[in-house]
């Protein structure tokens, strides 16, 4: 894994601005487990041409799921990944929206982030957040359009 050096500056190396996403449980769980769309997001994230967003409700979330699949699989640990994930993506405090904006309000917190970091977008699969692409300029792509589109 590359070093980490104080703060990454977007034209301090290049061309290459760094996309600054939101990505959904769903879509970092399956990048853990397959080489598929969301393994490459994350080896973008290692890589630091992706900048994850999270937040302790997402944070909260992904550490939930990974004790549920860790009880299904005794032998899967998941600690590492998920304490690089605290220490290497980039924190962002939440407000709450005026309403629920989701048809499964638990899927707002995506939202939330995405306008707390100040970026467009969010990454996944699932249909709840899919149907409201658009509110307030978000872009939610699927896995496989996300990386057509941005990592070539």
């Amino acid at each position: 894994m590359a070093q980490k050096s104080g703060h990454h500056s977007s034209d301090q190396e290049g061309s290459h601005e760094t996309v600054r996403i939101v990505l959904d449980t769903n879509v970092f769980i399956s990048g853990i487990f397959f080489t598929s769309p969301p393994f490459t997001i994350l080896q973008a994230w290692e890589e630091e041409t992706v900048t994850l967003l999270i937040s302790p409700p997402i944070l909260e979330e992904y550490q939930r799921v990974a004790a549920e699949i860790s009880k299904q699989f005794p032998g899967i640990d998941l600690t590492t990944i998920l304490q690089l994930i605290d220490s290497k993506a980039e924190h962002v405090r939440p407000t709450k929206l005026p309403s629920p904006v989701c048809d499964d309000p638990d899927d707002d917190k995506f939202l939330v982030a995405a306008l707390a970091g100040k970026t467009q977008l969010i990454v996944s699969g699932d249909k709840a957040l899919l149907r409201v692409a658009g509110y307030q300029g978000l872009r939610v792509l699927r896995p496989r359009t996300f990386v057509d589109e941005y990592l070539p």
